[in-house]
């Protein structure tokens, strides 16, 4: 593996062109959520029509819709060759590409192989990946979480600021927080630099009218169906093939739920499974910091388990999900590299069979077609594979005691 940052910067730039430029290419329209969703909603608050999340529920916390904004000024020299819609996509990936940079700067800045194997790491997830990496607001918060996870060694209240804002666009970066309050570190201090700035957040939102609908991302995760995605759904597509269950849009959420019986309860289900995951990962990460395990071994493994649980016991299974996973990999490179490869092994695998199913064989998914119900399948084995990984290794993080 090369150690000249040129060619990282090179691998870099390419592999944004040509993910950008496959989301233009590929079936399934997967720059869809961009140009359908994301420049209507920013293009009505420009306009002073309804600002989503202020005047309006909306399923991501607010801050989520800075990003949607900022995508119109670097769309702007194209509008006149492409139209608004081509620019808007255009202005996206420019926006991502810039994000992502910086993130790179940040995790290069300190040096050493295993910064330099983390940013080619970084390079084959996304090519891996695919359109997925880049046309989703998760990938806003992918480069965030990461310069954040890294500033929590050397400017801690910087890093747990840049995970509090990051919680604010997506909910996901939050769990790389609570992990590193979990396990030891100056947990205080990120905590009370956490609730700050999240106040302050609160408070803004607050003054501009959101009212009641401050926390309604939250909230209106708890009315949603069994997405077709989501690890829990994977029996009830085996049951669609067979004929015994139904595929159907939901145009409340945008999105494709199972409709059968026992769907509903087991989406339920999903919810209090969830947080006795995740309390129980957190108290396992505690109890390990008790026992004299260093943090920079203990967090990306503690943070890994935690995103892990969100996406396994998550009632959504999303594609896009697939890139929380990357900045923990990412940490887990950078501060504990000998003990990373099996689960960033497990991560590029994940990438590819995400990419796999969407966008290649979405449509066949929709119609319930087994190739792809399977290629699903492997893939949630996989997370659910990855978790045991990552919680094994909270459990095998060496101690003082050791």
């Amino acid at each position: 593996m090369t150690s000249r940052p040129w060619a990282v910067w090179a691998a870099f730039l390419l592999v944004h062109a040509g993910v950008a430029a496959a989301g233009w290419l590929l079936p399934s329209q997967p720059m869809g959520d961009v140009v359908l969703v994301y420049q209507p909603w920013s293009q009505a608050a420009l306009d002073g029509d309804a600002i989503v999340g202020i005047t309006e529920s909306w399923v991501y916390p607010q801050l989520a819709l800075l990003p949607m904004l900022a995508a119109h000024l670097p769309a702007l020299p194209f509008i006149p060759l492409l139209g608004a819609p081509g620019a808007y996509l255009v202005g996206w990936a420019l926006l991502v590409t810039a994000c992502d940079a910086l993130g790179l700067v940040v995790l290069l800045r300190g040096g050493g192989s295993g910064r330099r194997s983390a940013a080619w790491f970084w390079v084959a997830a996304m090519l891996l990946l695919g359109p997925i990496a880049m046309y989703r607001i998760d990938a806003i918060t992918v480069p965030l979480a990461l310069a954040g996870g890294l500033w929590l060694v050397s400017h801690p209240r910087l890093g747990a600021a840049a995970l509090a804002v990051g919680a604010w666009i997506k909910i996901w970066p939050g769990a790389l927080l609570v992990a590193a309050i979990a396990a030891g570190r100056r947990g205080l201090q990120l905590a009370v630099t956490a609730v700050a700035v999240s106040a302050a957040i609160a408070a803004a939102l607050l003054t501009l009218g959101a009212g009641e609908r401050l926390l309604g991302f939250i909230t209106a995760q708890t009315g949603r169906g069994l997405q077709i995605e989501a690890v829990a759904a994977t029996p009830f597509l085996w049951a669609a093939v067979a004929g015994e269950a139904r595929i159907e849009y939901s145009f409340d959420i945008l999105t494709f739920q199972i409709e059968a019986t026992g769907a509903a309860a087991v989406a339920a289900a999903t919810t209090p499974a969830m947080v006795v995951a995740v309390i129980g990962i957190l108290a396992l990460g505690a109890l390990r910091a008790r026992r004299g395990a260093a943090w920079p071994r203990l967090l990306p493994p503690l943070a890994l388990a935690l995103i892990a649980a969100l996406i396994v016991t998550n009632r959504v299974g999303s594609p896009q999900f697939t890139t929380w996973l990357i900045a923990p990999a990412m940490l887990w490179i950078v501060f504990d590299r000998q003990r990373a490869h099996t689960a960033t092994a497990l991560v590029l695998l994940l990438c590819a069979l995400t990419f796999c199913i969407y966008p290649l064989t979405y449509d066949g998914l929709l119609a319930a077609h087994p190739v792809p119900v399977l290629l699903l399948s492997v893939r949630n084995a996989m997370l659910v594979v990855t978790l045991i990984v990552a919680v094994r290794a909270v459990l095998q993080t060496p101690t003082a005691r050791r």
